[in-house]
Parts: C-alpha cells; structure tokens; sequence
C-alpha cells in the first residue's frame, strides 16, 4: 500500500489511534514542582491528542487502550468521548493503575520544565497482540500509532511489530516517531523506532529527534535512512515541514513538498506534534493537496500551541481552509496568537 488512502473505502471510521492515555496535572502558577500549590486536571497521550483534534475537525475517530478500572480511568474515557471519539475499544484493567503525570509551566525565558510520570505498571503497558483484538485495530481506514507505545513493555513492542508489518488488507498505517529516550531502558530503542517506522505507509518524525536518535542530519538524509514509507512528512521546528510523498507507479522518485511554519505566540510547546499530525491527517482524508495537508499541519499544531494544555480548540473546517488557501505573501504575514481559532481571518492577519 502506498501512502495515500484509497477514496474508495469508507468504512464508519476514519481513524483508529492506538496508545496509552494519561491524566494530566497542569501546574496552577509557574514554579518548581516543589513548589506549586496546586493542579488543574486534564488529559494528556499522543495517541488520543491525534483522536481529539481529528474528532473536533469533524472526523469519525475511535480510540483504542487500556485503562485502569479506577477513578482516573473513568475521567479519561469520558474526557475522550466528550471530543466526539469513540471510546467503545477502550479495556478497563482491574489489575493495574491508569497512568498520570505532573508538569511544571513552560519558563518562556528559558524554556525550562519538569516532568513526572506515574506510568510504570500502567494497565496500557499491558496491552499486548493477544489483548488487543485486530478487528477493532484494522477498523478505520487509517490506523495512527506513535513510538511511545513500543517503549511502555515488551508486550507493547510485540504489539506494534504487528501492527507494523506489512501485509494485505491492512489500513493504512501512520506512525509518528515520538522518540522519547527516557522510556527506553537502553540505547536500542533508536534502532526499534527505525524499524517500525520502516513498515509504516505515512511517517511523522522531528528533523531535531532523527538527529538525537540516528545522527541523521537533513530531511534528505532522513528520507534516504526511511525509504519505504509512501509519505513522509518532517518536521522542521520554525523552519517548517518537508513531505515526501512517492507512489508505487514512480518507482523511488519522490515529489518533494515544502511549507515555512507559522508564527505563533506560544502559551505551551506540549501536544504541537500530536496536533501536526491530527492537521495532515484531517486534510489527508479529505484528499487535499501536499502543499495544503502541511499548512493544516501547521495550522493544528497553532491551536495547541496557543492554548495551556495538550489540546487547542481547532480552528473550524472553513476557517482552516481559508488559512491554508492564502498566498505565499498572506501565510507569511500570518501572526496568531491565543484564541486565534475563534476569531475571524481579518483578525488574525497582519496588515
């Protein structure tokens, strides 16, 4: 399969996203974790971030995990369904906890943050191939994984080594890197991201994480190291994203695409990735051109950026749309900020 999504299937659902979830504590003022007083409570999991944003697009999503049979679990199953996803592949573990974390605000002037994960033993580490049926998996057109998944257990890996090999009747499989080294116990899980991501039909990867992971340097090297994948899409941090997209058809000749980021006024750098994604995506499925399914890309990862938490309210399907069909002059002078998304095009352009 290539990295397109064939139009002539249309099953219920649009995408199936597949990951652990957490609940997430959200810092009440800057400061050490030490020294906060107090949290706010939200959700947070690359995989379901990608499912909310696509759901809030107005796109048929269903996710699927394991939760503990706890009081967190039932917040983050409700949380995700009240973006419109289906949550009914979601398993509830009696056995073992729903994870959580705790972050610290973004320092602006440093960018410094902290971290804490309460995630080991977690009942998403103990999904597995025998666990997790593969009618629910293969139930969308496009079935969204990320490589946090292979890091939580053993049996997650095996996990995603089967979801990611290739063989016939399968959807088409997208896969974001979210190479996070400190899930890995070793230095092997570089290597592991590599091949997953060479059995996947659409890639997501951070130009800064190919270089922490696999000493790659430039899109075009990472494009040489990952050749298999129809789509490849990387993220440049402010420079952009590059797409490289091949059909079958053409042998290895790729069309290279390329789109400068926006300018943004960040309020937090956490779920910008998982709302790049969920943009493409969105603009994938509705079978837009490379150019347009970056700028979404961008677009989503603005409202996240622009809003406390992993997740932004996206822009509506029309405003989107108006945005990504500027000129090259009139997504230059684009400068959005927080609350961006309701506003109107008028006020979110610079004169």
């Amino acid at each position: 399969m290539t990295g397109t999504v064939e139009a002539d299937i249309h099953p219920r659902v649009e995408v199936v996203c597949l990951g652990e979830s957490m609940v997430t504590f959200l810092p009440s003022r800057p400061g050490r974790l030490a020294d906060v007083p107090s949290f706010a409570r939200t959700i947070g999991g690359a995989e379901s971030n990608v499912a909310c944003a696509l759901a809030a697009a107005g796109h048929a999503v269903k996710w699927i995990s394991r939760v503990g049979a706890d009081g967190f679990g039932d917040h983050l199953v409700d949380a995700v369904a009240a973006y419109g996803v289906d949550t009914s592949g979601v398993r509830r573990d009696p056995g073992r906890p729903t994870g959580i974390y705790f972050r610290t605000a973004t320092d602006r002037a440093t960018d410094a943050h902290e971290v804490a994960y309460y995630r080991a033993g977690s009942a998403a580490s103990a999904m597995s191939p025998e666990n997790m049926p593969s009618a629910d998996l293969w139930s969308g057109r496009v079935l969204h994984l990320s490589g946090i998944t292979a890091a939580l257990s053993d049996d997650c890996l095996a996990l995603m080594r089967e979801l990611t090999a290739r063989r016939p009747g399968r959807p088409l499989v997208s896969f974001d890197v979210n190479h996070r080294p400190g899930l890995w116990r070793d230095a092997s899980g570089a290597r592991v991201l590599l091949d997953l991501a060479r059995g996947a039909d659409l890639v997501f990867v951070g130009e800064d994480e190919a270089a922490q992971a696999w000493d790659l340097r430039g899109a075009d090297a990472i494009r040489e190291a990952l050749p298999e994948p129809g789509t490849l899409v990387v993220k440049r941090g402010g420079a952009g994203a590059t797409l490289y997209t091949r059909e079958a058809a053409h042998g290895r000749r790729d069309t290279v695409t390329a789109v400068p980021a926006l300018r943004v006024e960040v309020v937090a750098p956490v779920g910008a990735g998982d709302a790049f994604a969920a943009g493409f995506l969105s603009a994938t499925l509705r079978g837009l051109p490379a150019a347009a399914r970056l700028r979404h890309g961008h677009l989503m990862a603005a409202a996240a950026l622009t809003a406390p938490g992993d997740l932004g309210t996206p822009p509506s399907r029309a405003h989107a749309d108006r945005l990504a069909g500027l000129s090259a002059a009139g997504w230059e002078r684009l400068r959005l900020g927080p609350g961006w998304t309701a506003a109107t095009e008028q006020e979110v352009r610079t004169p």
